[in-house]
């Protein structure tokens, strides 16, 4: 009997790129250096085409999908951060349950079933978001101080430098597109990593999102911002890690994935 680990696909959010993930993947060589890692880029960014005035959330999980093709990646743990949470249950439900060993969901947007993203923003600012967010032209990445304030607050100088080095444009058709989430295998285990000082997706709001997903069977709780995977990747690398325990591939045998107590991380001052 011989025994496989699940690559690990890390999937980025909005305004963000695969280079994000950048510390985490570090974070994760280091301690796992068997452990296949794969940080996607969504189309319109780094090596990845795309028209960022036309993607769509389907054409996101297409590609996202072709890049674990591409990587020879069989099975999978499937990790998404913030708006990844609209491409990861369309990617899991391509793979399928069978290629996917747990989805996991760091301060992810999960809008209710057949809502879209804005939907989700409260009135009085929906107007002003929605107006930025116009279809038909991409949209600018959010300058140093608005980025610093949502996504990087308790973050070192240089835990700064590196969110702000790989911000860039974004898609707006996906934040106006109804979510749909037919066909998402509720036997694949779902993990959420809830982070207590962010200001982009606040924690009620995050809780929202887990209730509209449903399923959820792990709440890991890590006391950090919104880009977690830079201002804490050693947490993220222990959590992303233990998960992709090795299986079996003796027909017959399933040892499935092992889940954590709920823990919490603390922030260095």
């Amino acid at each position: 009997m011989t025994s496989r680990r699940p690559g690990l696909v890390l999937i980025h959010g909005a305004f963000h790129s695969g280079r994000c993930w950048a510390p985490t993947v570090a974070a994760i060589e280091a301690l796992a250096p068997d452990l296949p890692v794969l940080a996607v880029d969504l189309p319109g960014r780094g090596a990845t085409p795309g028209d960022l005035r036309t993607l769509t959330i389907a054409r996101w999980a297409d590609s996202v999908v072709e890049q674990i093709e591409r990587a020879g990646l069989d099975e999978v743990v499937v990790v998404a951060h913030s708006l990844g949470g609209l491409t990861a249950p369309a990617v899991v439900t391509r793979l399928g349950a069978a290629r996917v060993a747990r989805l996991v969901l760091i301060s992810a947007v999960i809008p209710p079933e057949g809502a879209s993203n804005l939907s989700t923003i409260p009135r009085p600012v929906r107007w002003f978001i929605a107006r930025a967010l116009r279809p038909g032209r991409a949209v600018p990445p959010p300058g140093r101080f608005f980025a610093g304030l949502f996504f990087c607050n308790g973050m070192t100088p240089e835990q700064r430098e590196v969110v702000y080095a790989q911000l860039c444009p974004e898609a707006p058709g996906p934040f106006h597109e109804p979510v749909r989430r037919t066909g998402l295998p509720a036997s694949v285990p779902r993990t959420w990593l809830l982070t207590l000082r962010d200001r982009a997706n606040r924690p009620r709001q995050q809780r929202a999102s887990i209730a509209n997903l449903g399923d959820v069977d792990e709440v890991i709780e890590i006391d950090t911002c919104h880009d977690a995977m830079v201002s804490e990747p050693a947490t993220l690398a222990a959590i992303l890690a233990k998960g992709c325990v090795r299986r079996p591939t003796a027909p017959g045998i399933d040892e499935g994935v092992s889940t954590h107590a709920a823990s919490r991380a603390r922030m260095p001052p």
